[in-house]
């Protein structure tokens, strides 16, 4: 146990956001910096209890009472090595997971839970300042290869794996960059990309190989990678987008978030010196009120907004956990994330109804309806019809699954009722040799699930390779994510 009185003498203190009118003139990432007796004092909350629910609400089942003790007594190297020991990414999860393991946490029964993410991500970054962070390339080479198709979470989890238990490892994806959504979906001022490249780089010393600008299907048929690979991952990610087919959806300045997010980037990066799509001066609504529908706001406001409307079909949730999420469940509570602090207004139990344009095919409006849930259906509410400016409108409404492209219809494998990929209780799929994981197989969840899908089906080829494994397997296909 960390300090035995940890959890009655300090409450729970997380990182300081910037200031609003600081943070909205860059793009870095928006927390100061707290310091290491700080951080000491929060891990020694934990209580190590001896049925520690965090692992249940942890899909790695990270050893959090573990490395909290080491950091509140200093041992950051021993708590590095607790923590990668079932987790490739921390310093992803650490800032863009939404920590079920803290609504998991003891304390959080009746006190503020620790602050489990913040200490995961502090012990990380030391971790890399401090050099302690290093390739761990493997002893032999098993003489198999794999082709893995993504480098979003999953893909490079199962590549590492996969990579350190002597296999050779290409991974291939179709973006000019790799990360997928972890560097063109999630904006600079929650992660920024160095984190990722400096990941990237370990893997490449590793031996895991790279190769970008390759759309699987289409410059390399599925044929060709089944001939030259002795087993294919496919990590494709859930990327079918939910669309909107209300009147006027063909009006020009209606985009998808995932049209939208990645142009961000690449500004934010000075890749470009203007986004095709910019929210300069105009008036902006984000349909959809999830982490997605906060990154396209927080990116409007960086660009100059003149307003910036979120709207959600679902009513506004409580602030406290509701009676029907009871403890250790994730609950659906009201939160506010950083983008929300900047600019904006958040309307709820509203549906959209149509899209309003002008002669030029130019949007200008949307009218909109509030709504009512009753016996399971939306309903609209009479009179409350009403029209909002909009020069810009992003769907932020969620994934469906993953494309049907090329590659999933040239390999056909079995997709079921849900448009995701079949698998068995071994990730693999209908075919023999292709194996899938992440969102492409479980649909769309979370990072922390992705990473632990990667681990999990790295271990299953593995075995299917060489016959046997020692890698871990942290999940199972079958197992469902907590509701978030």
């Amino acid at each position: 146990m960390a300090d035995p009185k940890g959890f009655l003498k300090t409450g729970r203190e997380t990182p300081k956001r910037r200031p609003v009118d600081v943070r909205i003139k860059d793009w870095r990432e928006v927390y100061e910096e707290q310091s290491f007796e700080g951080l000491q004092k929060q891990a020694g909350r934990c209580m190590d209890c001896g049925i520690p629910f965090c692992h249940q609400g942890c899909p790695l089942g990270n050893l959090i009472p573990e490395w909290n003790d080491l950091i509140w007594r200093n041992e950051k190297s021993d708590a590095i090595d607790r923590l990668h020991a079932t987790n490739n990414f921390p310093e992803f999860t650490g800032r863009l997971c939404p920590a079920p393991c803290e609504t998991s946490c003891v304390l959080g029964i009746n006190q503020d839970p620790v602050t489990i993410k913040q200490v995961e991500l502090r012990t990380i970054e030391d971790a890399f300042n401090a050099g302690l962070v290093k390739p761990l390339a493997p002893d032999r080479l098993s003489g198999k290869t794999v082709a893995v198709i993504g480098s979003g979470p999953a893909g490079l989890a199962v590549a590492q794996q996969l990579t350190r238990a002597g296999h050779t490892v290409v991974v291939y994806e179709r973006a000019e960059k790799v990360g997928g959504l972890l560097r063109y979906g999630i904006p600079e001022f929650k992660m920024e990309k160095s984190i990722l490249d400096r990941r990237i780089a370990q893997m490449v010393r590793e031996g895991t190989r790279f190769r970008t600008g390759i759309n699987v299907g289409v410059d390399v048929t599925a044929a060709t990678l089944k001939t030259k690979y002795d087993a294919v991952v496919l990590a494709v990610g859930a990327t079918q987008r939910r669309e909107l087919s209300i009147p006027g959806r063909e009006f020009k300045g209606i985009y998808q978030a995932m049209e939208y997010l990645p142009w961000g980037n690449k500004y934010a990066l000075n890749e470009i010196s203007q986004s095709p799509i910019d929210a300069k001066d105009k008036h902006v609504v984000i349909l959809g009120g999830g982490d997605t529908g906060a990154d396209c706001l927080g990116t409007a406001v960086r660009q100059g907004a003149k307003s910036i409307t979120q709207i959600e079909i679902m009513p506004r949730p409580t602030e406290e956990r509701p009676s029907t999420q009871p403890w250790p469940t994730y609950p659906m509570i009201y939160r506010v994330s950083s983008a929300h602090e900047e600019a904006g207004d958040r309307l709820y139990s509203i549906s959209t109804e149509s899209f309003i344009g002008n002669n030029e095919g130019q949007l200008t409006a949307l009218r909109i309806v509030e709504t009512k849930f009753v016996d399971g259906k939306f309903e609209k509410v009479p009179g409350t019809d009403r029209e909002i400016p909009a020069d810009l409108v992003f769907l932020a409404m969620g994934f469906t699954g993953p494309e049907q492209n090329e590659l999933i219809s040239t390999l056909n494998v079995d997709i079921d009722q849900r448009g995701n990929i079949v698998r068995d209780e071994n990730f693999a799929t209908s075919k023999e040799g292709v194996f899938v994981c992440g969102d492409a197989g479980r649909g769309q969840s979370l990072i922390v699930w992705a990473i632990a899908e990667g681990r999990s089906a790295a271990a299953a080829v593995d075995k299917y390779l060489v016959g046997a494994t020692q890698l871990p397997a942290p999940i199972e296909p079958t197992a469902r994510p907590l509701t978030v």
